[in-house]
């Protein structure tokens, strides 16, 4: 009985770092006090953004974004513990700081009048209604689709097809951002500099000291 209420407790105590997800509704709870527009809004659409055509099929992968980023930190869980942690601090980083910038730089895109009755256009009328027109610079959606791409490309558990299936999803979700006008050029590359500064000061550079802290206990050893 005691060996099998100890191999339970194993059991339940390998699935508790899934709990950390938890900090998704937090920070969607959050996401609401910064969800208006302050008294002055700003506009970033350049002439790339005014070419770039409004496609309502886009709608989908727009849509499913959020599932995606579920599925991918799953994924990394069970493949990659340490690409699964690091996702985790680097997507509340990043949101946090999302939301900081939010509060005293809004932004807005202008969007398109959508008149159809199909599923696609009920699909874009859905989502617009759901998700205000501000809160654009940097992009949550790029940034998280980034983020997930960057960790596949640069886990031990790599292979051409998860890098294949993944990379494909990110950057088609990043591209719709812009063909769903709920953001713009300069959203989607702010939001992969925000990546690249926090992994960089998170992740690489406390690696790069330790290395040399490493090295140099060694040479001092020798």
């Amino acid at each position: 009985m005691i060996k099998w209420a100890s191999l339970r407790l194993k059991e339940q105590q390998r699935w508790l770092p899934l709990a950390l997800m938890l900090v998704f509704p937090l920070l969607g709870y959050l996401y609401h006090f910064v969800d208006h527009p302050t008294k002055h809004v700003y506009s970033l659409v350049t002439d790339f953004d005014r070419a770039t055509p409004f496609i309502k099929y886009f709608s989908v992968p727009y849509g499913i974004w959020i599932f995606y980023i579920y599925a991918c930190l799953v994924y990394f869980f069970f493949r990659d513990r340490k690409a699964y942690y690091q996702s985790i601090v680097l997507y509340t980083v990043c949101a946090l700081t999302c939301y900081a910038i939010y509060s005293v730089f809004q932004t807005t895109v202008p969007r398109p009048v959508v008149s159809g009755s199909d599923v696609f256009s009920r699909l874009v009328t859905f989502i617009y209604d759901r998700d205000q027109p501000f809160n654009c610079f940097p992009s949550i959606h790029c940034f998280s689709s980034y983020m997930v791409l960057r960790m596949m490309f640069t886990s031990p558990a790599r292979g051409l097809m998860n890098r294949l299936l993944i990379g494909g999803m990110s950057i088609t979700i990043i591209c719709s951002t812009l063909f769903m006008k709920q953001h713009v050029i300069l959203d989607a590359l702010s939001a992969f500099a925000l990546v690249e500064f926090y992994r960089l000061i998170l992740f690489k550079l406390p690696a790069r000291h330790a290395e040399q802290a490493a090295l140099r206990r060694r040479q001092m050893e020798a």
